[in-house]
Protein backbone atom coordinates (compact mmCIF):
# COMPACT_ATOMS: atom_id res chain seq x y z
CA UNK A 1 0.00 0.00 0.00
CA UNK A 2 1.00 3.56 -0.96
CA UNK A 3 0.82 4.85 2.84
CA UNK A 4 3.08 1.95 4.67
CA UNK A 5 6.92 2.23 4.88
CA UNK A 6 9.13 -0.54 5.05
CA UNK A 7 12.24 0.06 7.48
CA UNK A 8 15.31 -2.29 6.79
CA UNK A 9 17.39 -3.84 9.25
CA UNK A 10 20.31 -4.08 7.60
CA UNK A 11 23.05 -2.96 9.94
CA UNK A 12 24.25 -6.01 12.37
CA UNK A 13 23.96 -4.67 16.25
CA UNK A 14 25.32 -8.25 17.44
CA UNK A 15 28.69 -7.23 15.81
CA UNK A 16 31.29 -5.01 15.75
CA UNK A 17 32.35 -5.42 12.04
CA UNK A 18 31.05 -2.69 9.60
CA UNK A 19 29.07 -3.02 6.59
CA UNK A 20 29.60 -0.90 4.02
CA UNK A 21 28.23 1.85 2.33
CA UNK A 22 28.07 -0.35 -1.02
CA UNK A 23 26.21 -3.69 0.61
CA UNK A 24 23.45 -1.28 2.10
CA UNK A 25 23.19 0.42 -1.19
CA UNK A 26 22.73 -2.65 -2.82
CA UNK A 27 20.39 -4.44 -0.51
CA UNK A 28 18.15 -1.39 -0.82
CA UNK A 29 18.55 -1.35 -4.44
CA UNK A 30 17.17 -5.31 -4.23
CA UNK A 31 14.20 -4.00 -1.39
CA UNK A 32 13.83 -1.31 -4.23
CA UNK A 33 12.38 -3.72 -6.71
CA UNK A 34 9.60 -4.73 -4.93
CA UNK A 35 8.43 -1.74 -3.01
CA UNK A 36 9.01 2.17 -3.96
CA UNK A 37 12.21 3.82 -3.10
CA UNK A 38 10.90 6.43 -0.79
CA UNK A 39 8.36 4.15 1.08
CA UNK A 40 11.93 2.42 2.18
CA UNK A 41 14.19 3.06 5.43
CA UNK A 42 17.11 1.94 6.46
CA UNK A 43 17.72 0.85 9.99
CA UNK A 44 20.07 -1.00 12.60
CA UNK A 45 18.33 -4.69 12.65
CA UNK A 46 17.61 -3.82 16.72
CA UNK A 47 18.63 -1.90 19.52
CA UNK A 48 22.26 -1.82 21.21
CA UNK A 49 20.82 -2.81 24.57
CA UNK A 50 21.83 -6.54 24.42
CA UNK A 51 25.61 -5.52 24.44
CA UNK A 52 24.89 -6.15 28.00
CA UNK A 53 24.35 -10.16 27.57
CA UNK A 54 28.27 -9.94 26.09
CA UNK A 55 28.09 -8.93 22.33
CA UNK A 56 31.62 -7.87 21.82
CA UNK A 57 30.71 -4.60 20.40
CA UNK A 58 31.71 -1.04 21.79
CA UNK A 59 30.11 2.36 22.40
CA UNK A 60 32.34 3.57 19.67
CA UNK A 61 31.39 0.81 17.36
CA UNK A 62 28.11 1.82 18.24
CA UNK A 63 28.48 5.33 17.28
CA UNK A 64 30.22 4.12 13.73
CA UNK A 65 27.49 2.29 12.92
CA UNK A 66 24.73 4.63 13.65
CA UNK A 67 26.87 7.44 11.75
CA UNK A 68 27.03 4.34 8.83
CA UNK A 69 23.06 4.47 9.31
CA UNK A 70 22.48 8.17 8.97
CA UNK A 71 25.54 8.73 6.00
CA UNK A 72 23.81 5.74 3.53
CA UNK A 73 20.31 7.01 4.32
CA UNK A 74 21.70 10.91 3.03
CA UNK A 75 23.50 9.10 0.41
CA UNK A 76 20.48 7.32 -1.01
CA UNK A 77 17.17 9.63 -0.02
CA UNK A 78 19.29 13.01 0.35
Amino acid sequence: PDDKQVVLGLVSTKSPALETPEELTARIDDAARFFARDQLGLSTQCGFASIAAGNPITEADEERKLRLVADTAHAVWG
